[in-house]
């Protein structure tokens, strides 16, 4: 494989807070790597680091072996950055918006006006591609957003919670969108809290807490560093309350979801039969019963506390 990103013990402090704590991790080219922590966690820090937008306090970055700091009009080049608030103009339609960034890269001037008639279909703004932008949704703001950055088929895409707030429709057409240009040959680097995204886009993900990395892995690999304890979902015919669980079988706990249980169990299969008798005695059928392995989302919990030392 062949490293795009390469971040060796970086380190950022504001004051006496320390947002990001000697990190270090490579990104290889052309796959999604996923940085993933809570709201605080050095993410968007991070993520203005490695794009030029702020000098660490120590340690390298290097883009596609460049190093950034000595030469970042030669790193830049190479990105395209969706920053988490957005850096598009208001004032300005979709498509002033798109050519100017086209421009800003020096993109030949006539490919640049079919590029952006290509973007505008591609990411549902035609329709409205002469209105100001400052009048748009925030789920098309942040279209024309991810549509602006990669007008210049950047060789690396840099995306700070592209998703953050937005309605399904954009969500889902955002994602779609993302593995499009991965699978076109652009690099992705996506900072997310949301676990499922980076579930079902990364192939590698990062998980940052505190300013300090917890484990990099592939999401299945996570998933699997936990396997002694998995849970089990139950959903009965009738509601039960929670405290029904309490203390009884091999369970260590139990978190309810709508209508459904997740028992945390080291022993499934004792779960499964402990159900079954407690359907009996509650006199209620269980009409759904599911054996679940650990979530990525498990995996980040479990990471974080014993990060924190619990």
């Amino acid at each position: 494989m062949e490293p795009v990103i390469e971040a060796y013990n970086l380190t950022k402090r504001f004051n006496s807070l320390t947002a990001v704590d000697s990190i270090s991790f490579v990104v290889e080219k052309r796959e999604v790597f996923g940085f993933l922590g809570p709201n605080g966690a050095g993410k968007t820090t991070t993520i203005r680091m490695l794009t030029g937008l702020l000098t660490p306090d120590s340690g390298s970055i290097s883009i596609d072996r460049i190093d950034i700091i000595k030469d970042p009009v030669r790193a830049k080049m190479k990105l395209g950055v969706i920053p988490e608030m957005g850096n598009i103009y208001g004032d300005l339609s979709a498509r002033e918006n798109i050519i100017l960034a086209g421009r800003y890269y020096g993109y030949p001037s006539a490919e640049l006006i079919k590029k952006t008639d290509y973007l505008l279909n591609l990411f549902e703004l035609a329709g409205r591609k002469r209105q100001p932008v400052r009048a748009f949704s925030k789920g098309m703001k942040q279209r024309v957003n991810i549509a602006s950055a990669i007008v210049h088929d950047p060789e690396i895409l840099f995306l700070d919670e592209p998703t953050s707030g937005l309605d399904v429709k954009s969500q889902r057409l955002i994602k779609d969108i993302i593995k499009d240009i991965n699978q076109k040959g652009t690099t992705v680097f996506l900072t997310t809290h949301n676990i499922e995204e980076a579930n079902n886009l990364c192939g590698r993900v990062a998980i940052i807490d505190k300013g300090k990395i917890a484990a990099i892995d592939r999401p299945e690999v996570l998933r699997g560093t936990f396997e002694s304890t998995v849970a089990v979902e139950v959903a009965f015919e009738a509601p039960v309350e929670i405290d029904v669980f309490s203390g009884k079988g091999p369970i260590d706990r139990v978190v309810k979801s709508g209508d459904r249980f997740k028992l945390y169990t080291r022993d499934p299969g004792s779960t499964v039969i402990y159900l079954a008798g407690l359907s009996q005695s509650l006199g209620k059928k269980i009409i759904s019963l599911e054996i679940l392995k650990p979530s990525l989302e498990e995996a980040y919990l479990r990471l974080t506390e014993k990060k924190d030392g619990k």
